[in-house]
Formats: structure tokens, sequence, C-alpha cells
């Protein structure tokens, strides 16, 4: 008889839902995803809702165990790879008080500045504190997205809501408690509300004390690997599971994809292009660039750090120029056929077609050049204000140079992230590349070319998260002997090397992309502040 694990990959814009089988390896079973909202508001607002999250994952729980003969029995274990820093706030009965926040939300203008970025200041932040935060957690929360700025926006402006307040759990840990019961949060995410204490590994009273955060509001912190609890009764009846169930603790996207991708060892460097993308390499230490805006993150093992540079809109942005640049948005032609459809099973999606079709641009588009900053930029600077613009447009530039621009526009940034944190740690020469933009063979290309690493990926890429918390639940029952021991489970898929010819072109415009937001830094804070 098998052992079966499910797993939750809960992202910004819908879940992943994945049955693996466990053993001499973890072989994925079935899969299947559905999408729900992200509710954006003209103020910087950003939210999401937990029914919906919720109705999502029943629904592909039980497309999963349609497409398989799994018996519910012999799954051993629940997990998830998750979005972070989010802010779920619940009563007593894990019923939350108002919608999620998502990381995105930029609300916290006014919590920011009274609680941190005022007087003199480092990388936005008032000396003092940076110090002393640096010294208990580090990391800072200087940026208007960082969670506790979320917390004090909501005890600010929803008074009534905040005095519900039970806990302050982040996304996956709602729907721990929401299975099980149980409040808690994985060392990752406690992390990831930069109130924890790295040496103690604890939240900090005195990081509380500074910021003004209740201590009773935050859980009891977990292990990754750890088992929480079981699925209760009603969850269970309504996923279509069996009651009783191990739920294990999980982890965030940030902790798990670099798992799942078999990016385990010291030094191992791993990008990702999902909705955001970033660029994470393991390390055995706190380490904290603040004026770039890049600190090592706590991972799924306590102990390792994932030192991480991450980008708010990475595929995002291709998900964009589909929508408004490929499609004939305004109706221009009476009749609208999708051109998959007549090519005989060549292309799966439009995705497909496009990166088809600009593969016959040229390096470096023609001079076009994209920046990716679709919803303001974290890191290597901290503007929420920057925005996405195409530079350079001629009158012989066309839709397929645009583009690929925006597929470069991306690498361009990623590259800027491995320059950036190499100023402090070395990255690998070779990088495992994951998320749905590592389906795209002229993608994994680029990101070659333009960084001159060699680029690998491996089976089904845009699982990796889903792969990750599997990994745990093999640890969590003893399949697995540890976290490091992934990398040997995970093989290379395809490797790309870089073409020395374009990464010379690419050379001389990444130069430009990055004199172009100190450039219009104020024209930016002028049409959006």
């Amino acid at each position: 008889m098998g052992k079966y694990a499910i797993t939750y990959d809960i992202g910004t814009t819908g879940v992943k839902t994945c049955i693996f089988e466990l053993g001499e390896s973890i072989k994925l079973i079935s899969a299947a995803s559905e999408g729900y909202k992200l509710y954006v508001f003209p103020d910087g607002g950003a939210e999401q809702e937990h029914q919906e999250w919720w109705d999502a994952m029943c629904s592909t729980t039980k497309k999963v165990l349609d497409k398989c003969d799994v018996d519910v029995k012999d799954i051993c274990g629940i997990s998830f790879c998750s979005q972070m820093q989010g802010l779920v706030l619940v009563d007593e009965n894990a019923q939350p008080v108002r919608r999620a926040m998502s990381y995105m939300d930029q609300r916290a203008r006014k919590e920011l500045k009274e609680g941190i970025a005022y007087g003199p200041q480092i990388a936005g932040a008032f000396i003092p504190k940076l110090l002393k935060s640096l010294m208990i957690t580090g990391a800072v929360a200087a940026s208007v997205k960082d969670p506790v700025w979320k917390y004090k926006w909501v005890e600010n402006n929803e008074p009534e809501n905040f005095k519900r307040v039970h806990k302050w759990l982040d996304v996956k840990e709602y729907f721990i408690a929401r299975m099980t019961g149980e409040f808690c949060m994985t060392h990752d995410s406690a992390f990831a509300t930069l109130l924890y204490d790295i040496k103690k590994n604890e939240f900090s009273p005195a990081m509380c004390k500074m910021l003004g955060v209740n201590m009773k509001h935050l859980p009891d912190i977990k292990n990754s690997a750890e088992k929480i609890g079981e699925l209760l009764p009603t969850p269970a009846q309504e996923l279509g599971l069996a009651p009783g169930t191990p739920v294990f603790g999980g982890g965030g996207d940030a902790s798990l994809i670099g798992v799942g991708a078999g990016s385990v060892a010291m030094g191992d460097t791993h990008v990702y292009s999902g909705t955001s993308g970033w660029v994470s390499t393991v390390v055995d230490k706190s380490i904290v660039d603040a004026s770039a805006m890049i600190a090592a993150v706590l991972g799924a093992e306590v102990g390792r750090y994932n030192y991480f540079g991450e980008l708010e809109t990475a595929g995002k942005c291709l998900e964009w120029v589909k929508d408004h640049l490929a499609l004939d948005e305004i109706g221009v032609y009476l009749e609208k056929t999708n051109v998959t459809d007549g090519y005989e099973g060549k292309y799966t999606s439009l995705y497909d077609y496009m990166t088809d079709v600009v593969s016959k641009v040229p390096a470096g588009s023609n001079g076009v050049i994209f920046t990716p900053w679709l919803h303001g930029n974290r890191c290597p600077f901290e503007d929420p204000n920057a925005r996405g613009m195409f530079f350079n447009i001629s009158l012989e530039t066309g839709k397929s140079e645009m583009i690929r621009a925006v597929l470069e526009g991306v690498c361009y940034h990623l590259r800027w992230f491995l320059e950036t944190e190499e100023k402090k740690v070395k990255s690998s020469d070779h990088i495992r590349f994951v998320g749905g933009g590592a389906l795209s063979d002229l993608t994994c290309q680029i990101l070659a070319d333009c960084t001159g690493k060699v680029v690998e990926t491996v089976d089904t890429p845009q699982n990796v998260g889903a792969m990750g918390a599997a990994v745990l639940i093999a640890v969590g029952v003893g399949e697995c002997e540890s976290i490091a021991a992934a990398k040997s489970l995970i093989p290379v898929a395809k490797t790309f090397r870089p073409d020395m010819e374009a990464k010379a072109v690419y050379d001389k415009y990444f130069e430009v992309y990055k004199n172009l937001y100190p450039s219009n830094k104020k024209n930016f804070a002028a049409l959006n502040s």
C-alpha cells in the first residue's frame, strides 16, 4: 500500500492542489488548479476573500481525487506552500474579522511613516529603530507592504474589527486553523512578520513593544515539517478527505519553492518567475543589505536562510501583455478566433504562441526596454510609485518587439538581483529556474543569455512549491531523512547555456535599464503619489 501526500500551493491568483506518491522518490500523481480574485483598490489596497480561497481548495481537492485512484485513507499528510506576508486576522473560532490583506497591499503609508520612517534615516527607517530591528530580527520593516504596518492600519482605520482579533495569522496558517482548530505560525512565517528574534527563535517582546503589537495576537511557533493537528470532521467533509488526516506546518513560497527546485545545498541559487519573481541563494546566517532591500529570510529548516530579492510582478507582466497587447482589446476585428485553435495541438496556450512569435525577434527587442514595475517595486529599490514603461519605441517597433521586451525586462530585473546579491554572497554558476516562466524555453534561454549563468529546469517547474510541501510531509512521516536530502530526489530536466553574442547585447541594454528608475523617480512620484 502506497503512502500519499496532498499539498496546496496557495498563490496570489489561484490554488494548485497536488497529490504525490512518497517513496524512494516523490512522484506527482495528480494536479488541478483554480483561480480566485485579487481585489485591488485605488488607494493601494489589495485584498482576498477567505471563502474564495476555501472554495477553490475544496473544488481542486475533488478534482485531483477524481483523476486518480488514491484512497483518501492512504493520504498520510496535508501540507501547504503559500504566499507570504499576508495579514489574516481571525477571532477565537478562526473566523476572519475582515478580508485578508495581500502582501501587495500598500495602504499603510501613514503607519509606516509614524512607526519607523521618520527622523534621521537609513534605507527609509529611523536609525535607532533600524539598528535595534537588525540586531533582533536580522531585517527591518521598512516597506509599506510589510505586514506589521497592515496590522497597524487595521488598528487605526477599523477599530471595531480590530477589537475582535484573537490571532494574527499568515495565509497558510489560516487554513491550518480552519482545518484543525490550532493557531500557529511556522518559523518562516513568524520571521516574515519581522517581529521574530533570530537568536532565540521566538517572537520578540522588544520588537512588539517598539512597533506597538499586542503579543497576545501572535500564535505559537511550529516547525515546517511538524504535525500541527488532525483534520476536523466538517472541513474533511467539505474537502472530501478523511477526518483525522495529519496536517503539517508547511512553508511559505519563499521557503519551499527552493526546496521543490532541489536548490537546498549551501550556496545553491534558484530563480522563480510566477505572478511575482525572485532570486534566492541558500546561506547559513542572517545577511542584510538594507540599502537594496535584500535580506536573508529564514527557510523551512531552522538555521538555513534564503538570501532573497523579490520582484512584485514577473509573470504577471506577461499576463498583462497578453491581455492588453496581444489580444484585440478594443474590438477592431469583427470576428475573433483563438489563434491556437488552428495549429492542431502545436500550441497549448496563447503564451506558447506568443513566445514562439517573439522568438524571431533578436536579442534586445530592436532597442525596446520594458520595466516590470506594474505594482511598484521593492528591490533593489523600494518605491510603491514606480510603474512599468516601454522605453525607446520607434516607428519600426511592433507588438512582437514589445512582447519580447516584457520577457527581457523581467530577466533584466532578475539579473539586477543577482548582481546586487553578489555584493554579499556568491551565487551558484548553475541556477535552477522554476515557476510558470520556466515552462518557456525562450524565457529560459533569455535568462541564461542575460545573466551569463547556466540555467537548469526541473520536471513540471510550475509545481515546485507543492513539491516542496510534499518533501515536508515526507520528512514528517519518516519517508525522507531531511529537507537537505531533497536534492537527490529532484533531477535536472533541461539545461540552457548562455549565448555570449546575445549576452553582449544584453550587457549594453542592462546598463540603460538600471538608469531608467533614477531618471524617472520624480516623474513616478508626480503621477502616482
